[in-house]
């Protein structure tokens, strides 16, 4: 006998108003399945966790798109659609095996609900059942405390995406509306309001019920603070007088932070949901522009580029936002503690002007552990991670560190090898290493690992030729238990000869 599939809904986002129903199917499913952008986050798993147990299978569904481009050759709905059938073919794969099933949605399933595309695929095939939620139309009308229709009226749901146009006459022949979708389409909903002369009545709702919620009316709305979870509502015009939500005193001043992130070495799948999380929180985006780059668009944001070589300035640049009540999200690549800027961060916000600022640092994906992975387990065993870089250490010091490490027999990663500054440097370096090390002595050259231009080479440490190497490359140099297995696999053996 086949599983079951359960679309079960969660509600807006207070986790008491997940019905007793659906709390009871998570914990006694089999698999629970959910939704995420490319960060990994999902807000339903979040909502979910409580009635989680031990023991159950995860299936994470993470979109291939959300608003950004794709190469896809059949567009973003060609994307889309090539993910869905993936989907359900992952959940088929449970339910064939007599598996049961859930899979969790925000708000109701039907109701603007990922889990439709599941249903309309699945649906016909196995036993399917539907649990409704709590929509985030019923939660935002709730905190207002405003009644949605009365009577004979009529209410409205209408998508952001629409046009201007359309919206402001949906808005103008309508008794009460609830407008989804907004962030982008904010400006453009707002307007659509104003020509159909309701602006005056309508409220903003952002992340309703939850401990983040936000209301005003809509007019009052800073169109760069509006996120994807927020709705506009055009309320019943006989609820009269009855007085909007009580709103916190805007004069309480804001505490500020500066977290510190690494977005890993190269594509987005690498930068962790939680530094994901910190960057999509932040009010201020700081760092080096090629970096900054690499973090998706967001109008709400405002960016601070700024060259390479201006580490403390910028530091004390995002400290002084942060003291001004702003959320900083300072952008490294890689890992932020390796060779990049929590280090300088934090060697500014030990000055006595800011020692009122937090300071965090989040993880991330090191370019090492990247390079490493391409081509097996070079860092199977103990290893060393020099920069070879002399903008801030004498060249001798670099290369007395190579040579203590090469006779240490370590495997080593060499950071920033070779610059149009400084070409000659890593050549320098290769003699050093020659001098302790064997000509055979395996070589790994990574460039651009992640992105577009990946290229990984194999060689040797006699064959190795530096002017192959810019400084988007990592060089990884074995020790003497680094092996090339015949299928090409680099490792370092674990055990070390005499252990």
């Amino acid at each position: 006998m086949s599983g079951r599939l359960y679309g079960v809904g969660l509600g807006p986002g207070d986790p008491e108003l997940v019905t007793v129903k659906a709390a009871r199917l998570i914990g006694a499913a089999d698999v629970v399945a959910f939704h995420a952008a490319q960060h990994g986050r999902s807000v339903a798993r979040g909502l979910a966790a409580p009635y989680l147990r031990e023991g159950q299978v995860e299936e994470l569904l993470v979109y291939p798109v959300t608003t950004e481009t794709t190469a896809h050759p059949g567009g973003y709905q060609g994307a889309i659609d090539e993910f869905y059938e993936a989907a359900a073919a992952r959940l088929a794969a449970h339910l064939d095996a007599g598996r049961d099933v859930v899979v969790l949605a925000e708000g109701d399933p039907f109701f603007y609900g990922s889990y439709m595309h599941m249903h309309k695929r699945l649906a016909h095939r196995y036993p399917t059942e539907v649990v409704p939620g709590v929509t985030s139309v019923s939660g935002a009308a709730a905190v207002l405390g405003r009644p949605l229709v009365e009577r004979d009226e009529v209410l409205t749901v209408l998508p952001g995406t629409l046009p201007a146009e359309e919206l402001a006459e949906w808005l103008a022949t309508t008794d009460s509306a609830a407008v989804m979708k907004l962030g982008r389409t904010f400006r453009n909903v707002r307007d659509a309001f104003a020509d159909a002369g309701v602006l005056d009545r309508a409220f903003y709702v952002e992340r309703a019920t939850t401990a983040q919620q936000r209301t005003m009316p809509l007019a009052d709305v800073d169109p760069d603070t509006v996120p994807y979870f927020s709705l506009a509502l055009l309320p019943s015009e006989l609820t009269g007088g009855i007085p909007g939500p009580e709103q916190p005193s805007e004069a309480e001043p804001r505490t500020g932070e500066v977290v510190v992130v690494g977005l890993g070495p190269g594509q987005r799948s690498w930068t962790t949901p939680e530094a994901a999380e910190a960057l999509s929180r932040a009010d201020d985006l700081v760092g080096y522009g090629p970096y900054l780059d690499r973090v998706p668009a967001n109008p709400r944001q405002t960016r601070h580029p700024s060259d390479n070589r201006v580490e403390a300035e910028r530091a004390a640049a995002a400290l002084r936002l942060a003291q001004s009540g702003r959320r900083v999200a300072v952008v490294s690549s890689g890992d932020p503690g390796v060779f990049a800027m929590a280090a300088a961060v934090l060697e500014v916000a030990a000055e006595p002007e800011f020692a009122d600022v937090e300071v965090r640092v989040l993880p991330g994906l090191t370019a090492a552990q990247a390079v490493a992975s391409r081509v097996g387990a070079p860092l199977g065993h103990d290893f060393a991670v020099i920069s070879l870089s002399d903008v801030l250490k004498p060249w001798d010091v670099v290369l007395d560190r190579l040579r203590h490490a090469a006779a240490a027999d370590l495997v080593i990663a060499l950071y920033n090898p070779r610059s149009r500054a400084r070409p000659h440097q890593l050549g320098e370096a290769h003699k050093t290493l020659l001098d302790v090390k064997p000509a055979e002595t395996v070589v790994v050259v990574g460039r651009d690992v992640g992105g577009p231009e990946e290229q990984v080479t194999v060689t040797t440490l006699g064959d190795f030729d530096p002017d192959t190497v810019d400084m988007r490359c990592l060089v990884l140099v074995g020790s003497s238990q680094t092996r090339v297995t015949p299928t090409g696999k680099v490792f370092t053996s674990r055990r070390y000869p005499g252990a």
